[in-house]
């Protein structure tokens, strides 16, 4: 079994091509996107060289899973999913900023804290907190988006300030980002998990901002197990997660951080499989499903002949 590692398709009215880290957008008829998620895996803005078999499949299911479970909160670009890979939706033009919740001390931010920071994005952080401790509330610590290189920590204010964004919008991704981030956090507390930070991407669509891309997977989110929670906090031990974060700390061991000169360490086939087995782990923890693994048999014909199917079927009424 080969993994998705990319597509080169031409559907019908398709206008533009762009290929990100782990995924293939088409453009068609500047009408809607067909995304499709491949078995890409990407760290420290770098595309690793192995991919992942189900990865892509993950992905796109939980996103789309929990697009149709908050749409009643917020309005978001989703159309169908006419393959396990693959979501079609609108054609939003998107903001040039990620927002990210966050109700735990963990990652990105626990760095900036360990080094002395008590303060990110404009939100200053108490005193005496540890690694993975629970805020006194969610926090917003958005990002600019950088098609290349990492992305920028900002400030609400200086999102203001520099009129990236205008108020009502800046108001409004405020009152979203903490909706869907309670929204998530609750269905985590369903199933045992703990959602400790996340990042949403917003677009517009007829002047009106909607939720886009993907929303609560293992690329964009990050997961505690609750039943060990308390009892390996108060012994100041990792926690158990559930993220993309144990592949980062995997390539932090063995030398790699992004940085020029620094070199990616080998991926074994058992390295790969523990991946895929930690990101079908997610989806069954968070969505409470059964995976169904697919069949990557003629994978890239099925995706063609899905897609094409549902252009064809309702290009009429995009």
């Amino acid at each position: 079994m080969q993994p998705l590692v990319s597509t080169n398709f031409f559907f019908k009215g398709q206008k533009d091509f762009y290929r990100g880290k782990v995924r293939d957008v088409y453009n068609i008829n500047d009408q809607f996107l067909v995304m499709i998620a491949t078995d890409r895996i990407s760290a420290f803005d770098h595309v690793l060289p192995e991919s992942i078999p189900f990865k892509g499949q993950v992905l796109n299911q939980i996103a789309s899973t929990f697009l149709d479970d908050t749409r009643p909160i917020v309005p978001n670009w989703k159309i169908a999913e006419p393959d396990p890979h693959v979501t079609v939706g609108l054609r939003c033009e998107p903001l040039p900023v990620e927002v990210v919740v966050r109700g735990y001390l963990a990652g990105h931010a626990w760095r900036v804290y360990r080094e002395g920071g008590r303060e990110i994005c404009g939100v200053r952080l108490p005193e005496g907190l540890k690694e993975n401790d629970k805020l006194p509330e969610p926090i917003i610590t958005p990002t600019t988006k950088a098609r290349q290189g990492h992305d920028q920590d900002i400030s609400m204010t200086e999102l203001r300030e520099q009129r990236i964004l205008k108020k009502k919008q800046i108001e409004k991704l405020e009152e979203y980002g903490l909706k869907l981030f309670e929204a998530g956090s609750q269905k985590a507390h369903s199933q045992d998990l703990i959602l400790v930070d996340t990042k949403y991407e917003f677009g517009l669509y007829n002047d009106k901002i909607v939720l886009i891309d993907e929303i609560h997977t293992p690329d964009s989110s990050r997961y505690f197990y609750k039943d060990t929670y308390e009892a390996i906090q108060s012994k100041d031990q990792k926690q158990r997660q559930l993220s993309k974060e144990f592949v980062r700390q995997w390539l932090i061991e063995n030398g790699f951080q992004g940085l020029e000169g620094q070199l990616v360490p080998e991926m074994t086939p058992e390295f790969v499989e523990n991946v895929s087995n930690r990101y079908i782990e997610l989806f069954e923890q968070i969505t409470g499903k059964a995976f169904v693994k697919r069949d990557y048999t003629d994978i890239t014909e099925t995706i063609s002949s899905a897609v094409d199917s549902f252009i064809t079927n309702n290009m009429h009424v995009l």
